[in-house]
């Protein structure tokens, strides 16, 4: 039997970061997806995760917990996809490593991955983005702070990942108000901003005070605001504005629909899906597409600019009421025979 804690400390803190050079965020992204398929395994087991033998993570445990994050945590296929992508990578990392899991590790890779559904996008119409963004009280420091993040992801149209990874040296006033994203991929892009969102940033910076780390964003308790966090702060002020605007109600609003709705008015506005695509730091146009299947204007042109074929008009002409009894009675009747 061989332990899984070192391969799994190595596979984290050295391959991942030094020699695949990955970002932070994907070791996050993969470090949570073990922490989840560890915990479950242990509770499957009865033991504890540091206790875990590397032999005991086979297929059948691997896919059964895939079926536990679909159906007892409410999954998607697509994170089904994301969390099978990282142990896949995980045991790739192994065969060169340990060559007695190479039978192990290729029945893991040959489950496969579920097919998603292409889904039309939920976005924010520019009332309900400026109800929300009305709501925080901005004669308190967290109401200047939660106003300034919701304003700046929907503005620069960033990854919740993008937006609490910002940095106090990220922001530039001079001379245009622009900030500087780092990106998924490793890719950077320098966004200009709105006059209306500089101000928010500046009110924030002004209430600030130093904190405990040089993140621009920060928590109550003085250090780098987090994911779940942002998360939560958008919540509270979408529950508060439900209540002005009920139609907000039908939408699963989340920090992704923010960056979708700016997505979505920058495509109405340029018609230009590039623009689009630059904006929000895609590596193809591939996966801007979709907001072309949402955006009723491209199609509402489309429809516009041909024309519609001529219907010659006809009378109605009801059938033989006796007629129509015999033909109903022997569509029933071959159907019986059938």
């Amino acid at each position: 039997m061989t332990a899984i804690a070192p391969y799994m400390s190595a596979f984290l803190l050295e391959h991942l970061p030094q020699e695949r050079r990955a970002s932070p965020h994907t070791c996050n992204t993969y470090a949570y997806a073990f922490q989840l398929l560890l915990c479950f395994a242990a509770h499957r087991l009865k033991t504890q995760p540091s206790s875990l033998e590397l032999e005991q993570i086979d297929a059948p445990l691997v896919l059964a917990f895939l079926e536990h994050i679909e159906t007892e945590r409410g999954n998607s296929p697509k994170t089904r996809n994301a969390r099978l992508a990282a142990i896949n990578a995980f045991f790739r990392f192994l065969e060169y490593r340990l060559p007695s899991c190479l039978d192990q590790a290729r029945r893991i890779h040959a489950l496969p991955m579920k097919k998603t559904d292409e889904r039309l996008i939920d976005y924010m119409t520019h009332e309900e983005i400026q109800i929300l963004l009305d709501v925080p009280d901005t004669t308190t420091p967290a109401g200047i702070r939660d106003r300034a993040m919701m304003h700046l992801a929907f503005a620069a149209g960033l990854r919740v990942s993008e937006l609490v990874g910002l940095r106090l040296e990220d922001f530039e006033l001079l001379p245009q108000p622009a900030i500087h994203v780092h990106g998924k991929g490793r890719r950077e892009r320098l966004l200009p901003l709105w006059k209306e969102t500089a101000v928010a940033l500046k009110a924030w910076l002004a209430v600030r005070g130093e904190g405990k780390s040089r993140e621009l964003f920060l928590n109550a308790r003085g250090v780098g605001m987090t994911r779940s966090g942002f998360e939560y702060i958008l919540a509270k002020h979408v529950k508060t504005a439900i209540q002005k605007h009920p139609s907000l109600a039908k939408k699963h609003i989340s920090p992704h629909v923010l960056r979708r709705t700016c997505a979505m008015h920058t495509l109405q506005a340029t018609h230009d899906i590039r623009k689009v695509a630059l904006w929000l730091g895609h590596a193809s146009l591939q996966s801007t597409e979709a907001y072309l299947r949402a955006d009723p204007t491209e199609k509402l042109e489309a429809l516009a600019a041909g024309a519609p074929p001529n219907i010659r008009r006809g009378r109605f002409q009801p059938p033989d009421k006796l007629l129509a009894l015999l033909q109903s009675t022997q569509k029933k009747a071959n159907y019986a025979q059938q």
